[in-house]
């Protein structure tokens, strides 16, 4: 083969490999977030089997996020030690036994012990997904790989409830619960028969020059990223947006309904237009992010239509069948900043501490996702519909002022830190 020939060939190969690697890891990704909401959609069978209270269902799913939190952040340092690959398969078939128990629990307190396993499985996909993204997708398809993660994830939250509450009315909650733990079984099939395609060594030690003398025991200290002001700066970035998700997720089509006499049945058309819409937007936003040097802009500017969209619900007159439409637009706008919002972290990322600063930062999901529905279930509680709203248009914005403030304080030297 002539060598031009052969080189034409390369970026078809790295294309190929990237798209391979992409694909995996959305594929594990998607379940993680059909995890997330495994039980919601069966509250209705789980409250007369356990004789429990919605309160106490919703408390499986806080013992669910509070256990990821605390994983996701201690993952990440696995994944530096040992490598994505061995994190991620074990997560996988974590929420593989989890949902098997989940079918077979015979009391709440089983549930409980179950939510613990999936809760600690859920915790590793962030640090090993954008590990193995960002070491081994080329640069110039990197957004689009943040793309399709984020439409996966969108994907997995939507599967959820479409896969679930089928089941089961034609059988059971249990036989509902068993097919999700066949369902992470088999991606966990996939992913060891293309394992190679995952291998990724442990994070690399940070090369030392021979004058730094005592200095190189403080560089090579597992926590000294913990001392750069940028990954706290991401910390808060995605605090606020899962606290602005939650409420999209949780409050803001009923608050809609409120306001605008909106027909019950659109009220749940609302949410899946928004994630659908949203992955659209991600769409887009892959393409957005092939220049880093405009990814704040881009994030400004989603947030901010997705925010004035918000202020447009809770002041305008809205014609009910109009309602969806507009959370469709907010969803599209959110979605559009999503692969620029995860370029933000990688811009401010230490290449040897991808796994540690990625299991930090995105416990700022979980912790956001445990304290937005405390805040914003006072409102709704009190009939403060477009507070609300209000609420979530306030939270957007801070999005795009903690967007400008990680760029602000970017890479700030250790030393200095």
């Amino acid at each position: 083969m002539s060598s031009s020939s052969t080189t034409q060939t390369l970026p078809a190969v790295a294309f190929r490999q990237d798209a391979s690697l992409i694909g995996l890891v959305g594929l594990a990704h998607m379940v993680s977030h059909f995890s997330q909401l495994l039980l919601a959609p069966l509250f209705p069978w789980l409250k007369d089997a356990f004789n429990a209270s919605y309160a106490e269902l919703g408390f499986l799913m806080t013992v669910f996020f509070v256990t990821s939190c605390a994983v996701q952040t201690a993952s990440g340092f696995l994944v530096d030690r040992l490598g994505p690959r061995p994190v991620l398969f074990a997560g996988l078939a974590m929420l593989g036994v989890a949902a098997f128990g989940f079918a077979a629990s015979t009391s709440y307190w089983m549930m409980a012990f179950f939510a613990v396993i999936a809760g600690t499985g859920n915790g590793v996909f962030h640090p090993v997904d954008y590990t193995l993204l960002n070491r081994k997708v080329s640069a110039p398809r990197l957004g689009h790989a943040y793309s399709v993660h984020g439409i996966t994830g969108s994907l997995g939250w939507a599967l959820a409830p479409a896969m679930m509450v089928p089941i089961a009315l034609a059988f059971s909650w249990r036989a509902a619960l068993a097919s999700a733990g066949v369902l992470a079984f088999a991606v966990l099939a996939v992913l060891w028969f293309n394992r190679e395609r995952l291998s990724l060594p442990a994070a690399p030690k940070p090369v030392q020059g021979p004058a730094q003398g005592h200095g190189q025991a403080a560089a090579e200290d597992p926590m000294a990223f913990l001392r750069i002001p940028a990954v706290w700066m991401c910390f808060g970035f995605f605090f606020f947006y899962a606290m602005s998700l939650s409420v999209v997720q949780a409050f803001a089509p009923e608050a809609a309904r409120q306001l605008h006499a909106v027909p019950i049945a659109l009220v749940a058309v609302c949410l899946t237009i928004y994630m659908v819409c949203s992955a659209g937007g991600m769409v887009l936003g892959g393409f957005l992010a092939s220049d880093p040097a405009r990814c704040e802009r881009v994030v400004g500017v989603g947030f901010g239509l997705a925010a004035c969209v918000a202020l447009l619900l809770a002041f305008g007159h809205v014609p009910a069948a109009a309602v969806p439409v507009l959370f469709g637009a907010m969803g599209f706008s959110a979605g559009i900043a999503g692969p620029s919002r995860d370029l933000l972290v990688k811009k401010s990322t230490p290449d040897n501490a991808t796994g540690r600063v990625y299991g930090v930062v995105y416990s700022g999901l979980d912790i956001g996702q445990a304290i937005s529905p405390l805040i914003f279930g006072v409102l709704m509680d009190h009939g403060q519909f477009r507070g609300v709203l209000i609420g979530l248009a306030v939270v957007q914005a801070v999005l795009i002022a903690s967007a400008f403030n990680v760029r602000r304080v970017r890479r700030t030297p250790l030393a200095a830190a």
